[in-house]
């Protein structure tokens, strides 16, 4: 698996959660304590957040690591 579809299988997943908790993604940047525009460009596939980002977004939307990228 090359990174860009990893990266996409976390960035639809964040997307998919978030809408699924129904939180805007201002809100997800608040509750995880990241900007809302790094927040877009996870979503948007421009950015490759780290575990470190990916932790504290799992986080914020009460899901466990495996929820965003099950392996």
């Amino acid at each position: 698996m090359d990174d860009k579809t990893i990266k996409n299988i976390i960035a639809d997943n964040i997307r998919l959660e978030r809408l699924r908790i129904r939180l805007t993604q201002e809100e997800l940047a608040e509750k995880s304590e990241i900007s809302t525009k790094y927040i877009n460009k996870i979503e948007k596939y421009k950015a490759n957040p780290s575990i470190t980002i990916v932790v504290r977004i799992c986080k914020a939307l009460g899901v466990d690591l495996n929820t965003i990228y099950p392996m």
